[in-house]
């Protein structure tokens, strides 16, 4: 009883730190169409900010691993969340002197921390537990994470969003105090709420002192990345991590700049039921859209790609306890890519909507994939959640690369890509669930 009860105190705790590195993850995303405004950027070099935020997970996944092993989950914990709240506090200089590169390693020190987070979080919840109901716990942490995925956008809509960036010529134009006041009010837009972030994190680090963690693992065995190194179905499912984040990222990053490409912001504007939905949204945080940034008013739809998540994930808690895992992330896969064949052939509201519902089905990915490729590893599952958690940096890697494509053939046969990665996720699933890969 004692046991059960500990352990239902720690998934309480952890599922905390899903919410958090989910929020701060999207709020990230809507930084992204403010900074090619600010720095007159493309594209391709737009998503070096995501670049820098999931190339992090390459480089720290690993060392987390190790890191985890020799000083535990709970100091490991403290650690990940120091780490985020530094780099929230770095946004404070680069948004004060407008310089990207401070904004890069901002972003780069964030997500080190939130990787130790993930390394340490995704395997201990499903580990607190029978390995048959793994996927229907971790499904529902992450709805929690997708909770703060989907307030992050209208967030990021509302305070970061809601004026226009000027153009350098339109900044030359400005009278000395004009300028510095412009300046200052964009600093503003930035730090504020990336200080009362770090605020946050650094009482809930504090906070962790005192929770008792009970311990799953001892210490993980000698040489196990050489072990996995070899396992067929974990490096298939390493891969399924990959373009399944890369996808999600691509999409979550552009989504505004491609309503925006569509001329949607008009569509929107004179569609009484869209404003009365946009404007309801807003009411919640004390705001509306009367003269606003167009992008703005497009943002505030975003809460439907991680919304959508949220409650996908809720439902597939459910769906992974009655049917196979495997089956239920095959015909999920399958119906992303019909919402995105169906955006990229149409337009206006059709194509907007369509998009939108993806996330609905992104929503048990992840989760989902981790598992499946945790499954029968035993002790070595610690070591594997450092791989998989690597495997992340397909959101630095194919954003990149779906950002190129934008610049060079535009937005809709770019999605193409998209298409391509939720492809081999629904043959990741038919595999597992056929039984046809079997550890190498």
């Amino acid at each position: 009883m004692s046991t059960n009860k500990s352990y239902k105190s720690a998934f309480i705790f952890l599922t905390t730190l899903f919410f958090l590195w989910g929020f701060i993850t999207v709020l990230v995303d809507s930084l992204v169409p403010r900074l090619k405004d600010v720095f007159e950027m493309t594209y391709a070099k737009t998503v070096l900010v995501q670049f820098a935020f999931f190339f992090a997970f390459f480089v720290f996944s690993v060392p987390a691993g190790l890191i985890l092993t020799r000083i535990g989950y709970k100091k490991g914990i403290i650690l990940g969340l120091v780490t985020m709240a530094i780099g929230c506090l770095l946004f404070y200089p680069a948004a004060e002197y407008r310089t990207f590169s401070v904004f890069l390693i901002g972003y780069f020190t964030l997500a080190a921390g939130i990787t130790v987070l993930q390394v340490a979080a995704n395997p201990y919840v499903a580990l607190l537990g029978s390995e048959d109901g793994a996927s229907s716990r971790l499904n529902l942490s992450q709805a929690f994470n997708s909770l703060g995925t989907t307030i992050a956008p209208v967030v990021g809509a509302l305070y970061l969003l809601s004026d226009s960036v000027k153009t350098s010529e339109q900044i030359e134009a400005l009278s000395v105090a004009e300028k510095s006041n412009y300046y200052m009010v964009e600093a503003a837009t930035v730090q504020t709420p990336f200080l009362l972030i770090a605020g946050f994190i650094g009482l809930l680090a504090l906070s962790f002192f005192f929770i008792k963690l009970p311990v799953i693992i001892e210490k993980s065995p000698e040489g196990g990345y050489f072990t996995l190194l070899k396992n067929k179905v974990m490096l298939m499912g390493a891969l399924g991590i990959f373009v399944y984040v890369g996808a999600e990222v691509s999409i979550g990053s552009f989504l505004v700049n491609y309503f925006d490409d569509m001329n949607l912001g008009a569509v929107v504007a004179q569609n009484e039921t869209m404003m009365s939905i946009a404007n309801t949204i807003a009411d919640v945080f004390g705001k509306n859209f009367d003269g606003t940034d167009p992008k703005s008013l497009l943002g505030v739809f975003i809460i439907f790609y991680w919304g959508g998540a949220m409650i996908g994930r809720f439902v597939g808690a459910y769906l992974t306890k009655i049917m196979s895992p495997a089956k239920v992330l095959s015909i999920f896969a399958t119906l992303a890519i019909s919402m995105i064949t169906i955006s990229i052939t149409t337009t206006g509201l059709l194509s907007m909507w369509s998009i939108l519902a993806v996330g609905l089905f992104n929503s048990i990915m992840f989760p989902t994939i981790f598992t499946l490729s945790l499954e029968g590893l035993g002790d070595l599952k610690a070591q594997a959640s450092g791989l998989l958690c690597m495997a992340i940096v397909g959101g630095a890697i194919i954003p990149f690369m779906f950002g190129a494509l934008i610049d060079a053939v535009g937005f809709k046969l770019a999605f193409i890509l998209a298409i391509v990665c939720y492809a081999y996720i629904m043959f990741y699933g038919y595999t597992k669930r056929k039984g046809s890969v079997v550890a190498g």
